[in-house]
């Protein structure tokens, strides 16, 4: 049973950290298109 458990943390802190990757990726995509609006305006 505590095989499953640790298991069990161990897959989902894996899926936490790969979505803070992503997220951090897509914050930064974003933020780059913004910098290239911003240079096409000027």
């Amino acid at each position: 049973m505590s095989k499953k458990i640790v298991a069990a943390l161990l897959l989902s802190s894996a899926l936490v950290l790969s979505a803070c990757n992503t997220v951090e990726g897509a914050g930064k995509d974003v933020q780059s298109a913004g910098k290239a609006v911003e240079n096409a305006a000027d």
